[in-house]
């Protein structure tokens, strides 16, 4: 459906987005992840038209939208991060205003805001003020906003951003929703488990280029991170701090505070059982262990040097 090819984009003498591919499937949802600055901004600001690249492709069903950007305009939904609604106009208002610029009136734009307040979950609060919603129910309208015209594609750029539990699940059954309908969704957040729950495919970002992209567990295995578990001890953890080290199946060791510290071995996680066992055989006063298995986070971490936050 979605096919970018090598795309570039220069400010002067510096390389924001750096020769990156990516491909979006019909009815997918896909996650562009990577720290702050590294590109994914300017990277879904182009593919939503509103940057034009230096080089590069962006194909939208075999056409070239980098040429001729009407090509995809009347079929790509933008969620951006900040809020675009009118603040003295209800709910319903909005979506009224903004359905009329893609050119909607009547009764399919009535039936429209039926359907699109449905998945978003806020009809019993359509006809208040905007100002009088928390933040989640802002952003929850303003992901209809970019639903009313039944886009193919929908661009959320960052839609949870500072809300409450309650609206933040509402908009992630609302991609699901968008993805049992045939929609493909490009999605960017700062919330690494947000990414574990809805989303097919991962893009890693970094300094303007992809470092890595697949599936959660493609992902994984490519990142080599071993298992780990994090143990309790009863007594300091420097008296036999050694002795663990000098296991054969021991490849880190990581100590926590006084009496906890966290071991990672070879063996994808085969090992834990021989590992605990020659605890216990050496006395080493252990209370509790957890075994930790590699999660996207970690991922993240091992492959930029830093925090999806940072």
């Amino acid at each position: 459906m979605l096919e970018v090819k090598t795309l570039k984009k220069k400010y002067g003498e510096f390389t924001a987005v750096d020769g990156i591919s990516l491909h979006i499937n019909k009815g997918e949802v896909v996650g562009l992840l990577g720290p702050n600055g590294a590109g994914k901004s300017t990277t879904i600001s182009m593919i939503a038209t509103l940057f034009k690249p230096n080089s590069g492709e962006i194909l939208f069903e075999g056409e070239n939208i980098v040429k001729n950007p009407k090509v995809i305009q009347p079929f790509i939904g933008y969620v951006p991060q900040e809020i675009a609604l009118y603040e003295t106009l209800s709910g319903y208002e909005n979506l009224k205003y903004f359905g009329a610029l893609y050119g909607l009136s009547g009764k399919a734009i009535k039936e429209q805001i039926q359907r699109i307040s449905k998945i978003i979950g806020i009809e019993d609060r359509l006809k208040d003020r905007v100002s009088t919603y928390s933040g989640g129910m802002k952003r929850r309208i303003n992901i209809g906003v970019g639903l009313l015209h039944n886009p193919k594609l929908v661009i959320m750029d960052e839609p949870t951003v500072g809300i409450d539990p309650q609206s933040r699940n509402h908009i992630l059954e609302t991609v699901n929703k968008l993805k049992s309908e045939g929609i493909s969704v490009l999605y960017t957040s700062h919330y690494m488990e947000e990414v574990e729950a809805i989303c097919e495919r991962i893009y890693i970002m970094d300094h303007g280029k992809i470092i890595a992209d697949g599936t959660q567990e493609a992902l994984l295995e490519q990142s080599k991170i071993q298992s780990g578990m994090k143990l309790k001890f009863e007594k300091p953890v420097a008296q036999i701090v050694d002795q663990i080290k000098a296991m054969a199946w021991v490849t880190q060791v990581q100590i926590l505070d006084e009496y906890e510290m966290i071991i990672r071995s070879s063996g994808n996680g085969s090992s834990h059982k021989d590992i605990l066992n020659a605890l216990m055989a050496m006395n080493s006063g252990l209370i509790s262990f957890d075994i930790q298995k590699p999660d996207l986070e970690q991922v993240f971490l091992h492959m930029t040097g830093r925090g999806l936050r940072d």
